[in-house]
């Protein structure tokens, strides 16, 4: 643990933010070098203009990548762009628009000093498509809860979901040809053409999307209860959403922090001293932490605002898989026009807690994969009523089971925790107390270990003859999985079960690390042991 983990950020440490802009132009990408090329992961591209990984040149083969893909696929309606808080966003959305309006796409932004949180994004992009002939898309450009350096551009299909890697596997595959053309085919015009193109128009998404939010949040019962509601941004991109909720709805939210600074220097540090805007960190949460005894629920999202953050009373910074397990309960005992069939899906790193629950309410789980685009056709075909990872994001349907966004939505999240809280008169946090005197305590843990990228390579490609052990701390092996029960898609890594426990492994997209998720339903010694032989079982295997 870092001196600084929970601490408020000290100036040493805070981003330098002109040095950031100026290399965001400065530099020139290698796209033979594996970490300066373009590299689409589980969240879109992303990386830093210091390490020459998000840079202009970056964006510019991007984009035009995009433009291609989009002809080819006979996309040629209105293209969304959306930006979050950090200091590379606003950069990469005016070179995105030199490409995109150079090849003659329509845009739609939001005006000036705006900023657009992903779920909003998805939301439009799929309200765009109800009443019209074309297809329309869009790009959030938003590094999530990453470190103030970072950058990152994410591509959202006419679905309103994230991209699948079939059609990211053709535009990261295009994007480095271009690069490596050094950037001959990329149409462009200059900054100071931008407003004056035909092609480009500016808008409202964030009115539409608060006006609907009535569509599948009870906001009535939230008002009338009057509950004390706190809610921290952490300077993200929807800051404006809360302010317009509270116009609209006249809710008693507090907005604890309305700053906007790409230092974020109002942030306590995480785990490891670093400044990183996750909402799920006990450390980086450590203020809004400190308010809960002064509200009835307390909530925060990350900058791109797609993920949650739940602070309650009864047992402070709730634990994401905890809250997915009640939040799942919930949705299911009080959307009474929900058909009956519908599926919860989550991803194989998710709490059994939640199979647990699943299970007792007689519903179908659908196990995926790590990445929240596995849950994308069924929110939007409405099978599932709910998607959601271990990560703290999720996103469900409408009231009346209509799709409402396929990308992670944590405005929802955080407002169904205050509208359990008003309707049930105890807070999520009790709630999830109570499924563990009833099915017992789960004990998690993520660990990450360093990998090369050779042996990243290998771990993705394990078989199931590669795990030779009969047993995983002290218990049988019951399974051993390589693809998710759910879709029989490829974990990218492996799982493995026993009666009270199980691990998974997997390689990180962007980090020369692999990780280890695991769970004991018996105490923290079980636990700890299932992560050591798991660690023991991997670096044998790679």
């Amino acid at each position: 643990m870092h001196k600084l983990a929970g601490k408020k950020a000290s100036k040493e440490i805070l981003e330098n933010i002109e040095e950031l802009l100026e290399n965001y132009y400065l530099l020139k990408p290698d796209a033979n070098k594996q970490n300066q090329k373009v590299s689409f992961g589980t969240s879109g591209h992303r990386g830093s203009s210091t390490k020459s990984s998000f840079n202009e040149n970056h964006i510019l083969a991007i984009t035009q990548a995009l433009c291609e893909y989009r002809k080819n696929a006979c996309i040629n309606g209105v293209m969304h762009i959306g930006i979050d808080t950090h200091a590379l966003s606003l950069p990469a959305q005016i070179t995105a628009l030199q490409v995109f309006l150079a090849n003659e796409v329509s845009c739609k932004i939001a005006k000036e000093n705006t900023f657009t949180p992903t779920p909003v994004m998805s939301f439009t992009i799929i309200e765009s498509n109800k009443n019209t002939k074309t297809l329309n898309d869009g790009v959030i450009i938003t590094p999530s809860h990453n470190p103030p350096s970072d950058g990152g551009f994410k591509y959202n299909t006419p679905n309103g979901g994230p991209a699948d890697s079939d059609i990211t596997s053709i535009i990261e595959k295009r994007a480095n040809e271009i690069l490596n053309d050094d950037l001959k085919d990329v149409k462009f015009i200059s900054k100071e053409q931008i407003k004056e193109s035909k092609f480009l128009e500016i808008t409202d998404f964030i009115t539409p999307y608060v006006k609907a939010l009535e569509s599948i949040i009870d906001m009535n019962i939230i008002k009338n209860a009057n509950l004390k509601i706190a809610v921290d941004p952490l300077g993200g991109s929807g800051l404006e959403v809360y302010e317009k909720i509270n116009e609209i709805y006249g809710l008693n939210l507090d907005i604890v922090n309305k700053s906007i600074d790409p230092t974020f220097s109002f942030m306590s540090c995480d785990h490891d001293g670093k400044i990183r805007m996750d909402c799920s960190s006990p450390y980086a949460m450590a203020s809004l932490i400190k308010l809960a005894d002064n509200y009835d629920i307390a909530f925060a999202n990350d900058p791109d605002f797609d993920r949650h953050g739940i602070v309650t009373k009864s047992v402070g910074l709730m634990n994401p898989n905890h809250y997915l397990t009640v939040a799942i309960w919930y949705l299911f005992s009080n959307r009474k026009s929900w058909k009956n069939d519908l599926g919860v899906g989550k991803t194989l790193v998710s709490s059994s807690m939640i199979d647990k629950v699943v299970n007792s309410i007689d519903k179908k789980l659908y196990e995926v994969p790590v990445g929240f685009k596995w849950f994308v056709e069924g929110l939007f075909n409405g099978s599932l009523a709910f998607g959601g990872e271990e990560s703290a994001g999720a996103s469900f349907l409408r009231f009346d089971g209509s799709v409402w966004s396929t990308d992670k939505d944590g405005i929802i999240l955080n407002l169904l925790a205050a509208e359990i809280t008003a309707k049930l008169k105890k807070d999520p946090g009790v709630i999830y107390q109570e499924f563990e005197n009833k099915f017992g305590k789960a004990f998690y843990k993520r660990v990450d270990a360093p990998a090369s990228f050779e042996q990243k390579a290998k771990l993705k490609n394990l078989s199931v003859k590669d795990i030779t052990s009969k047993t995983l701390a002290n218990e049988q092996i019951e399974n051993i999985y390589t693809k998710a029960s759910g879709n029989n898609a490829s974990i990218g890594g492996l799982k493995v079960t026993t009666k009270s426990g199980w691990f998974a492994a997997r390689p990180s997209g962007t980090e020369d690390i692999y990780k280890i998720y695991a769970e004991s339903f018996i105490s923290q010694e079980h636990l700890d042991l299932i992560i050591k032989e798991a660690q023991d079982l991997v670096s044998k295997s790679i």
